[in-house]
């Protein structure tokens, strides 16, 4: 294949013998990105339309409207689709864990209201839905401390985290239940995710994929780490996915909001990085089930507004006028033929 060749070929046509190319969207903007997501993206995941706070109004009480518009998107145009998140610390009301007296709920009430919530969300989707990140992020960032100190944890216990799988499974028997979590570069934390996982396989727990985040930067992390990441995880064999690509242009701690464009040469090392990246992913591309960009293209990305409110930021491969950067080329220049 010739480079004019794959100049008129989308991204997941490029890569249509690694593994499914995917983008979060959301319903409000899929107009605006219909003519990128048709082109590029052959599998979709629901931003925040999926997340508790945004589904869960009170007993008996769910907003579907947002996530159902997503689910229309991606059956009409043959894409693969996502679930993000069923059960995750960050994003839910605290009055899911408090009864009517504002009091914390007992475990066996917590557990009633965590499968009643399972149940219906994936309940509504087990047709349309092929893989849920069930629980996210439930290590700790501190190296001695294993599970992250959540209200599911102190009211349910530890097991929380299977009993979320054990629902979901129970629910929906044919779908991939994955945990997804960030810092998996990182050796501890690397660590960890590794016997939290084991755990779970070794008790027959139904868990079949890891989601590594992969939210990284120009500088971070070193590939190698990606690499030992992938090589350790190959082995228990279960299914990977990249589920929220992005790679910001600033170092962590580099609070500046003085800059209203990228460099050239900003745009050039996130292409190189983005481009070892991807050489990396497809040598693993046997393990690998599918790669998600936590977003389209630069006009709209969380990293807005995190970690610095209302600074703005360029980590994907399309830029604000949604055209093709340095990026898109740098991970499609290679021999298709595996």
């Amino acid at each position: 294949m010739n480079e004019w060749e794959k100049e008129l070929m989308g991204l997941c046509e490029i890569y249509k013998d690694y593994f499914p190319i995917g983008a979060a969207v959301s319903a409000r903007r899929i107009k605006r990105y219909e003519s990128l997501l048709k082109k590029h993206f052959n599998s979709v995941t629901p931003e925040n339309a999926l997340k508790m706070i945004n589904v869960y109004k009170g007993p008996d009480k769910y907003n579907f409207e947002e996530m159902d518009q997503i689910v229309r998107f991606a059956n009409d145009n043959n894409m693969l689709l996502r679930g993000h998140v069923l059960i995750w610390y960050s994003q839910v009301a605290e009055s899911f864990f408090e009864n009517d007296n504002g009091e914390m709920v007992s475990r066996e009430m917590l557990l009633t209201r965590m499968k009643e919530y399972i149940r219906k969300v994936v309940g509504r989707y087990k047709k349309d839905i092929y893989c849920w990140d069930v629980v996210n992020e439930a290590i700790d960032d501190n190296d001695n401390i294993y599970l992250r100190d959540t209200q599911w944890k102190k009211i349910i216990g530890d097991d929380y985290i299977e009993q979320a799988f054990l629902i979901a499974h129970e629910m929906a028997p044919e779908a991939s239940l994955f945990y997804n979590d960030y810092n998996y570069v990182i050796k501890n934390k690397r660590e960890k995710i590794y016997k939290l996982i084991k755990s779970l396989k070794g008790r027959d727990i139904p868990i079949h994929g890891i989601g590594i985040q992969g939210h990284w930067g120009l500088y971070y992390p070193d590939v190698t780490e990606i690499k030992r990441t992938l090589e350790l995880f190959a082995d228990l064999d279960l299914k990977i996915q990249l589920t929220e690509m992005d790679m910001s242009m600033f170092e962590w701690g580099d609070n500046r909001r003085d800059m209203k464009q990228p460099s050239g040469e900003m745009l050039k090392i996130q292409a190189e990085k983005y481009g070892k990246i991807f050489e990396i992913l497809r040598e693993y591309a046997e393990v690998i089930s599918g790669v998600t960009f936590w977003g389209v293209a630069d006009d709209y990305t969380w990293l807005d507004d995190f970690p610095v409110e209302g600074r703005k930021d360029w980590p994907l491969l399309f830029d604000s006028e949604l055209k093709p950067k340095p990026s898109l080329d740098a991970i499609t220049r290679f021999s298709s033929i595996r």
